[in-house]
Parts: C-alpha cells; sequence; structure tokens
C-alpha cells in the first residue's frame, strides 16, 4: 500500500510538470496511464469511481 501510494504521487507530480510546462507527447500520455493504473490500486479507486459517475450524470443532463 506505501509503494502505491508514493508512485501515485510521483506520478501526479511528473503529470503536473508536465502539464504545467504543456508538454503533449509520448512521456506525458506514458506518465498518465500509469497515473491512472496506479490510482486504480490504491483505496481511492471507488472514491474516484463515484465521483466520475457523478460528473458524467450531471453532464448527460444537459
Amino acid at each position: 500500500m506505501i509503494v502505491s501510494v508514493s508512485a501515485v504521487l510521483l506520478l501526479a507530480v511528473v503529470v503536473a510538470v508536465l502539464l504545467r510546462q504543456r508538454t503533449v507527447g509520448v512521456g506525458s500520455a506514458l506518465a498518465c496511464g500509469a497515473l491512472g493504473f496506479c490510482l486504480a490500486s490504491t483505496g481511492l479507486a471507488p472514491a474516484l469511481t463515484q465521483a466520475l459517475a457523478a460528473v458524467a450524470g450531471l453532464l448527460s443532463l444537459s
């Protein structure tokens, strides 16, 4: 669990830096994908799934 959280935090920093520099390429896409896989293996996965479902529900109303 500690390794998963550390990897998520590290990848979140990498993605934030890539987005701040407006770098779009293969590296940023891989970092975003890796962040998603790491987030899916943490305890935050159910909360993120519920939040995304709520946002999708709001968007489908309009």
